[in-house]
C-alpha cells in the first residue's frame, strides 16, 4: 500500500477508493446532486431519515446498550439482537457522509454525542461489543457462526473511514475504529485464531482502512479472511455451510448462493482484495459468479434473494414473485458490488444493474416521507396488510406495508448511508476523460487524469424523462472524452446530440464525445422511455404465462387503488400483443378484469372458463411508489390473454 496523509479532509472523500482500476471514482467534493429524483431523496434522507433512525435506536435501547455496558447493567438490560451495535455504526457512517456532503453541523454533533457514549465501552486491547465478553454473556469469539462480532467491527471500521475522510483523522471515533482494526489483526492474524465471521463485512472494511492509512497489515488480514472462507472453518448448521458461503472457496464458486446479503458482502470484499492485491484470477471469479447470478437468480427489479426461510438465493430460475424476499440490504449490497466491478473493469453492464437496483429496490424501501421502510420487497402482494403500529417494531419480513422500524432493522440505516453518499456513484474519471454512469441533476467539478480542471452540470427529468443535458462549465484547452452510459434497456431510438447539433443514434453501452470542449457547450442524450413489455426466461416457471411492463429504468406494477371498485390485482388479464400506452407519464395497458367464482374443484380443462371478463384500460404505476396510499394489493407480473381470450401458455 502507498501511504496516504492522515490529516485534513480531501475533496475526493468517498466510500470506495481503490488504488487502481479502469476507472477512478469521484468524491463528495467533486460531484454534488442538486435536485430531481435523487436530490429529493437526499433531502428527505437528511431531513427525516437520519433523525428517525437515531430516535428509534434510542427508543428500542440499542444506543443504551453502550451505556449499560459502562454502568454494569449487561446482560440484564441489553436490547436488540447480537448485531444491533452494527446498526448504530451504519447510522454514524450515514451521518458522516451527510456532514461531509453538506457541512451541516447537526450530523457532526450527533456523531460526537454517539462517540462519547461508545468510547468508554472499548476495552484496553481494542475489543468493542455489547453482546459478548462480560460476566453472564458468551465469551469473545465463542460463536463465530452467529455472533456477528467481526461483522460489527466491519461497520464500525467503515464508519470510521467515512469519518476520517470527511472530518479528518484527529477524531475520537476514527481512533476507536483503528484500535478495533488493530485488535482484529492481533487476534485473527497469522499467529491467532484461524477463523472467519458467519456474516462477511469485515473484509471490505479492512481493505478500505488499508487504502486510507496505507497500513499493509489491514489488507493482509482482509486477504486472509477471503482465502479462509469456503474451507469448512465454520460449523455446519441447519441451512448448511452454503448459508454463510463456507462451503466452497471463493475462487471456485460458480454463482452467489446462501444468505444473499452475506454472499454479496463477501463478493464485494473479494473484489476489494483482488484489486489491491492485483489478483486478476480472484476478480475473474467474482465476475463469473456475478454473471451467473444476474442471468439466473435475480428479479426483474434487480432484487436478490428468493427464500424467506434463510434470506437466501434459491436455485437457478426459482424466482417466485409472491414469495420474493429481495431484502433491501441485499439491494444495497448489490449496488456496492456492481460499483466495485464497474471501477475495476470499466464495463457499463455493472452500472446497468446498479441503476435497476437503485430505482426498483433501494428507492422502493423508504416511504416518501423517509420514516417507514420495506425490509422485504415482494413483487406480488395478494392481500391488503394492516398499517404497522407507529411505536413498535415490526417483523422484518413484512412486505404489505412499510414499517417505521423492525426487530432486525439493518435496512433503514443501510438505505440512509447509501443515499447520503449516492453522489459518489454517478461519475468517474478514466484515461480518456470523464464517464457518467447514473443520471441526476448534478454539478461536477474535478480534474482529468493529467490534472487539467474540468467541470459540467447535468439536468434531467430522469427516470421519468429520458433526456439528459450536460453543459460544460470548465474545460481545459485540450481534447478529452465525455462518455455517457446508454442503458441496456435503451435498445431502439436512443440519440446523442453533439455540441454542433449533429444527431447520431446510440446503442446500449456508452456514447462518447471526443473534442476540445468549450465552456457553455452542451451534449444531450435522448433515451426512449416509452413503456415496453418484458417477458421472463421461460425457465422461470413461477411467472410463466405473464408479462411485465418497464418504462425507462422503472419496473411498473398494477396496484389496487387504481382499479374499479370490486376488483383486485389478481383479476387483471393483459393483452401483451398491444403496446402499452403512455399519456403524460400515465401508463396503461389493454386487457380486462376477470372475476372467477369458486368451484368444487380448482382444476379444470384449459378450454374451460369459469369467469366473466370486462374489457378495460389498466393503469400501472412505478413499482417504487406502491403502498404509499394505504393498504393495497399489487403485482408486477401480469397474466396474459391469448387472441381467443383464454390464458396464455407462453409470453407474447
Amino acid at each position: 500500500m502507498t501511504a496516504n496523509p492522515l490529516s485534513g479532509v480531501h475533496e475526493s472523500a468517498l466510500p470506495v477508493a481503490p488504488s487502481r482500476g479502469r476507472l477512478r471514482p469521484l468524491g463528495i467534493g467533486e460531484v454534488r446532486i442538486t435536485g430531481g429524483f435523487w436530490g429529493e431523496r437526499q433531502r428527505t434522507n437528511a431531513a427525516a431519515t437520519l433523525e428517525h433512525c437515531l430516535r428509534w435506536m434510542h427508543h428500542v435501547g440499542w444506543i443504551d446498550n453502550f451505556r449499560a455496558a459502562v454502568e454494569g447493567r449487561l446482560p440484564r438490560d441489553r436490547r436488540g439482537r447480537e448485531f444491533s451495535d452494527s446498526d448504530v455504526y451504519k447510522l454514524i457512517e450515514a451521518m458522516a457522509w451527510e456532514h461531509g456532503r453538506t457541512g451541516d453541523p447537526g450530523p457532526d454533533a450527533a456523531i460526537r454525542e454517539l462517540t462519547a457514549i461508545i468510547a468508554p465501552v472499548q476495552e484496553d486491547d481494542g475489543y468493542l461489543n455489547t453482546a459478548f465478553g462480560r460476566p453472564g454473556q458468551p465469551g469473545r469469539y465463542s460463536d463465530l457462526e452467529w455472533g456477528h462480532e467481526l461483522y460489527c467491527y466491519g461497520h464500525l471500521i467503515q464508519a470510521g473511514v467515512a469519518r476520517a475522510r470527511t472530518a479528518g483523522a484527529d477524531d475520537v471515533f476514527v481512533t476507536i475504529a483503528r484500535r478495533a482494526a488493530d485488535h482484529v489483526c492481533d487476534v485473527f492474524g497469522p499467529d491467532g485464531l484461524d477463523g472467519v465471521c458467519g456474516h462477511p463485512e469485515i473484509e471490505m472494511a479492512l481493505v478500505e482502512l488499508a487504502r486510507y492509512t496505507g497500513e499493509q497489515r489491514y489488507l493482509d488480514q482482509a486477504v486472509a479472511f477471503v482465502e479462509r472462507r469456503g474451507h469448512g472453518t465454520l460449523a455446519d448448521i441447519e441451512f448448511g455451510r452454503t448459508y454463510y458461503q463456507d462451503d466452497v472457496p471463493v475462487r471456485e464458486a460458480d454463482v452467489f448462493r446462501g444468505h444473499a446479503v452475506r454472499a454479496l458482502y463477501l463478493a464485494s470484499g473479494a473484489v476489494d482484495v483482488a484489486v489491491e492485491s492485483r489478483d486478476d484470477d480472484l476478480l475473474d471469479a467474482v465476475v463469473r459468479q456475478w454473471e451467473a447470478t444476474v442471468a439466473r437468480r435475480t428479479y426483474i427489479t434487480g432484487g436478490m434473494g428468493s427464500q424467506h426461510m434463510d434470506e437466501a438465493f434459491g436455485d437457478d430460475f426459482v424466482l417466485p414473485p409472491d414469495r420474493a424476499y429481495s431484502e433491501t440490504c441485499a439491494g444495497v449490497a448489490s449496488v456496492m458490488l456492481s460499483w466495485r466491478l464497474l471501477l475495476a473493469t470499466g464495463e457499463p453492464r455493472f452500472a446497468d444493474l446498479a441503476e435497476r437496483t437503485l430505482y426498483n429496490v433501494v428507492a422502493a424501501s423508504p416511504a416518501a416521507d423517509g420514516r417507514s421502510f420495506f425490509y422485504a420487497n415482494t413483487l406480488h402482494q395478494r392481500r391488503r396488510g394492516a398499517v404497522p403500529a407507529a411505536d413498535t417494531d415490526s417483523p422484518r419480513a413484512a412486505s404489505s406495508m412499510r414499517a417505521p422500524w423492525f426487530a432486525v432493522s439493518c435496512c433503514p440505516p443501510n438505505v440512509a448511508r447509501t443515499l447520503a453518499g449516492l453522489a459518489t456513484y454517478l461519475v468517474t474519471a478514466g484515461p480518456s476523460g470523464l464517464q457518467i454512469h447514473q443520471y441526476a441533476d448534478a454539478v461536477v467539478s474535478t480534474h482529468l487524469d493529467d490534472g487539467a480542471p474540468v467541470g459540467f452540470e447535468t439536468t434531467t427529468g430522469y427516470p421519468h424523462d429520458g433526456v439528459v443535458t450536460v453543459r460544460i462549465t470548465e474545460a481545459p484547452g485540450t481534447p478529452w472524452t465525455l462518455s455517457l452510459r446508454v442503458p441496456a434497456w435503451a435498445t431502439r431510438g436512443g440519440v446523442l446530440v453533439e455540441p454542433d447539433g449533429r444527431r447520431r443514434p446510440v446503442e446500449p453501452g456508452t456514447a462518447d464525445v471526443h473534442r476540445r470542449f468549450a465552456v457553455g457547450e452542451v451534449v444531450r442524450l435522448e433515451l426512449p422511455t416509452s413503456p415496453r413489455w418484458v417477458a421472463a426466461d421461460p425457465r422461470i416457471d413461477a411467472v410463466r404465462g405473464t408479462a411485465a411492463v418497464e418504462r425507462g429504468p422503472l419496473v411498473m406494477c398494477v396496484e389496487s387503488p387504481d382499479l374499479p371498485a370490486g376488483h383486485e390485482v389478481d383479476d387483471v388479464r393483459v393483452d401483451a400483443a398491444s403496446a402499452p400506452a403512455d399519456a403524460d407519464g400515465t401508463v396503461t395497458v389493454a386487457g380486462s378484469y376477470e372475476q372467477v367464482g369458486d368451484a368444487s374443484w380448482p382444476y379444470q380443462s384449459p378450454a374451460s372458463s369459469s369467469g366473466t371478463r370486462t374489457p378495460a384500460r389498466i393503469p400501472l404505476v412505478p413499482y417504487f411508489t406502491w403502498a404509499e396510499r394505504g393498504p393495497s394489493t399489487m403485482r408486477v407480473w401480469l397474466p396474459t390473454l391469448t387472441p381467443e381470450g383464454g390464458p396464455a401458455d407462453e409470453h407474447t
